[in-house]
């Protein structure tokens, strides 16, 4: 294929360029005056930009919370995920507390083979781990590790945990994400709200308030100082979490960030209404102000990629909550939690670039080439050099995408961004070369993506 007339967004900046891709599903050649040969399909993209497809660094496309599950899975997730210009995603394997972690990945690996993008896994550890286990990780390609400092019941990792974990991470070559918020606090939180008579949507929001986030940062961000290994703190929402972030770089801690887009787009007046149900997330959504106070971070580089935390579910498993009862969830805390965005996440951060709070060549840098430098998928993801895979995307920065559900492939039936219009949406998806998705359809298979083994590498 050859992409002409369009005007190049990567690392090497903003240009106006062609594109080859070779037959091998890798990037050819980019420059000026490219001819088309006979074998070439040839794509005018006048009045268009050519950018590398989307890496998103955080999904949930198998899991169960309770008793209900996500609903998309890696067929229907990866499809949309390509719809709308992510061509790369890295999934969460959750280990159970007393599970094998290779038992884990392997069910994992199973699930993600109608895989219909390049996929890769992180590591979720719930409790203390032996270093030879991280070292089995790396082994198979999985360097980056997630600990939770929050959900004390199943998840939550101690303080003596992360720091055991650096230490073997930093021995292998490791990144350990953090999911930061103060645990004990917001169960302690939870259960005087409870005793208060005080069950509904909107007490989620106020038994996470962003102090505990930002404590739990700040925290995370001592003790990876003190073992001098680098974090990556996941789907940052807050302020107090943000100048937790910036004040640990400042000193000099290699801690990188990550937002989501319905921490820069939603605020926490949508826990207050009759669909309340369908806005839980964690953390939590925030007050309007904190969006600005993201997009600063994220313009001024403290916050380094943006990701979705895709994690759907139907209304009616929102409604039933986690104990599955048929009467419906009884309090705020059986609410399964999470927010469909894998097909969104590029046109929602687009806004920002049309609200003038970031320019293009930060919109791929945040999509696209920051998540591939930080976790070991660079240089064949994340740019348009020659020799990476051909994870091209055709952008019209003009064109109109309903973000109604309806409108979308997510396999959701509801939307947390509906009555919206996106400005900006893709118009043509390639993956290692191959149309996966033109004009607003999917149209690629399942089993097209490959699994990724990634390198020991991160960015800082």
């Amino acid at each position: 294929m050859l992409i002409t007339g369009g005007t190049v967004v990567d690392v090497a900046g903003h240009r106006r360029a062609d594109v080859r891709i070779g037959p091998d599903g890798h990037i050819a050649e980019v420059g000026g005056g490219l001819t088309p040969t006979d074998a070439d399909d040839h794509v005018d993209a006048t009045g268009l930009l050519v950018v590398p497809g989307g890496v998103d660094a955080h999904t949930h496309l198998h899991l169960h919370v309770g008793s209900v599950s996500v609903s998309d899975d890696f067929t229907t997730g990866t499809a949309a995920a390509a719809v709308g210009g992510t061509t790369t995603v890295i999934e969460y394997v959750t280990t159970a507390r007393g599970q094998r972690p290779l038992d884990a990945l392997a069910r994992w690996q199973a699930e993600a083979e109608p895989a219909a993008i390049d996929y890769g896994f992180h590591m979720t550890f719930t409790e203390a781990v032996a270093e030879g286990d991280v070292a089995d990780c790396v082994e198979r390609g999985i360097t980056s590790f997630k600990l939770y400092m929050a959900y004390p019941d199943s998840l939550m990792v101690d303080d003596a945990v992360i720091d055991d974990v650096l230490r073997h991470t930093g021995r292998h070559g490791g990144l350990v994400a953090i999911h930061a918020e103060n645990g004990n606090a917001i169960a302690t939180m939870q259960q005087a709200a409870l005793r208060a008579g005080h069950t509904g949507v909107i007490e989620h929001s106020r038994t996470r308030p962003a102090e505990v986030e930002g404590e739990a940062t700040a925290r995370a961000a001592v003790l990876a100082e003190q073992r001098e290994a680098p974090i990556y703190v996941v789907h940052v929402s807050s302020a107090p979490a943000l100048a937790a972030i910036r004040a640990a770089q400042e000193r000099g801690v290699t801690i990188l960030a990550e937002t989501c887009p319905q921490y820069l787009t939603l605020d926490v007046g949508r826990l207050d209404g009759p669909d309340a149900e369908n806005f839980v997330c964690t953390p939590p959504l925030r007050d309007p102000w904190h969006r600005e106070e993201l997009w600063e971070g994220l313009s001024q580089g403290y916050i380094h990629t943006v990701a979705t935390d895709h994690c759907p579910f139907w209304m009616h498993d929102r409604r039933a909550g986690t104990s599955g009862r048929a009467e419906g969830w009884a309090d705020f805390t059986e609410i399964p939690g999470g927010l469909p965005g894998i097909e969104t996440r590029l046109a929602l951060v687009w806004a920002g670039v049309r609200a003038g709070h970031i320019n293009e060549v930060d919109w791929v840098r945040l999509c696209a080439e920051a998540p591939a430098r930080t976790f070991g998928l660079w240089p064949r993801k994340g740019n348009l050099q020659v020799g990476a895979d051909a994870d091209v995307v055709v952008w019209d920065p003009l064109r109109s995408q309903s973000l109604d559900a309806a409108a979308l492939h997510m396999r959701t039936d509801h939307s947390p961004y509906a009555g919206m219009t996106a400005t900006g949406w893709p118009v043509l998806v390639l993956s290692r070369g191959r149309v996966v998705a033109r004009d607003g359809r999917f149209t690629g298979v399942a089993g097209w993506g490959r699994y990724l083994a990634r390198d020991q590498v991160w960015f800082s």
